[in-house]
């Protein structure tokens, strides 16, 4: 007898389960630096390979001088919009050390408005990633790239995956939110579920 999606998609999770929990557990368990170069990573990764991005922040985060030149230098064979990326890093790394008190807020939503607002460089998507790379999603908000969309579509959960506006990421939001409670995985790890799919491995 066929499996349904749901099944096929609650089997799939049982066998990377603990390996993705792991994975969650290591973002809550993160010191002050490595929390920087997460910052740093979810600048990068809009319309970018992770792996390489991650790759690029290895190597500008030891950088004493983090100027524009040398970090657009670094990114130009490994993101797209590398100028762009090389400004809004330069520039966010100054706020870096004001922002450890923002990140006391246990408000999650909150928070994650504040840091759409105030960081060059982060939307709704990208406040949302630094926050659950950092331990403090919480299953309260999700990171709604193309590979969430996407099975949001596959599902008939929502009817298209583009994100149109910030009432249409919220919508969506929600609409993700409720799926993965009403089928029992929690939200950052259906992300995770859903990431190691696509690219065949768990990473960030």
């Amino acid at each position: 007898m066929e499996q349904t999606p749901i099944k096929q998609l609650k089997n799939a999770y049982k066998l990377k389960k603990n390996e993705i929990k792991s994975r969650l557990n290591r973002f809550k368990s993160l010191d002050v630096e490595e929390q920087r170069k997460e910052f740093l990573f979810c600048t990068l990764t809009p319309q970018s390979n992770a792996q390489k991005c991650w790759q690029a922040v290895e190597q500008i985060a030891p950088l004493e001088n983090q100027k524009e030149k040398a970090i657009a230098k670094i990114l130009k064979t490994k993101t797209r919009f590398h100028n762009n990326k090389a400004r809004y890093i330069s520039q966010s790394t100054k706020l870096w050390n004001n922002l450890q008190n923002k990140l006391q807020d246990n408000n999650i939503k909150s928070l994650r408005e504040w840091l759409a607002d105030n960081i060059q460089g982060y939307g709704m998507k990208e406040a949302s990633h630094f926050l659950r790379n950092i331990g403090k999603s919480n299953n309260q908000i999700a990171i709604l790239d193309r590979h969430i969309l996407k099975n949001l579509k596959k599902h008939n959960i929502i009817q298209d995956a583009k994100i149109r506006s910030k009432k249409d990421y919220l919508e969506k939001e929600e609409k993700y939110l409720r799926f993965a409670k009403e089928i029992g995985i929690p939200a950052d790890e259906l992300d995770l579920l859903w990431w190691s799919q696509e690219n065949g491995s768990i990473f960030k």
